[in-house]
């Protein structure tokens, strides 16, 4: 079983910074990829951005040049660091993971329980 955790969110003013941690743990023996989801309330989750390797990322729209993903693959551990934050950012961010367990070698998904970002002045 494989357990996802998220950190760093909080209260932040328009314009502000945050940095978003996401740390698997459990029977791993590869993560493939790894994606931040956010759902705002009474809007669907969406997808805000996603990493195979460095080489290898993706960004909804709404948050290209503003929003970096990154993860440490030897720590099983991955980042958004969000700059620019703007009201229409605040949502529940959800971390995604999807990769090989250890032992079974059978694939594996799991979400973590999510983190709150409210932005507002």
């Amino acid at each position: 079983q494989v357990q996802l955790v998220e950190s760093g969110g909080g209260l932040v003013q328009p314009g502000g910074s945050l940095r978003l941690s996401c740390a698997a743990s459990g029977s791993i023996s590869s993560i493939n990829a790894m994606r931040w989801y956010r759902q705002a309330p009474g809007k669907q989750r969406e997808l805000v951005a996603g990493i195979v390797s460095t080489f290898s990322t993706n960004y909804a729209d709404s948050v290209k040049g503003r929003f970096t993903i990154s993860r440490d693959s030897a720590k099983n551990t991955m980042f958004l660091q969000m700059n620019s934050l703007k009201p229409e950012d605040t949502a529940v961010y959800y971390c995604y993971a999807v990769g090989i367990s250890k032992g079974t070698y059978s694939p594996f998904t799991s979400w973590g329980p999510g983190t709150q970002v409210t932005v507002s002045s």
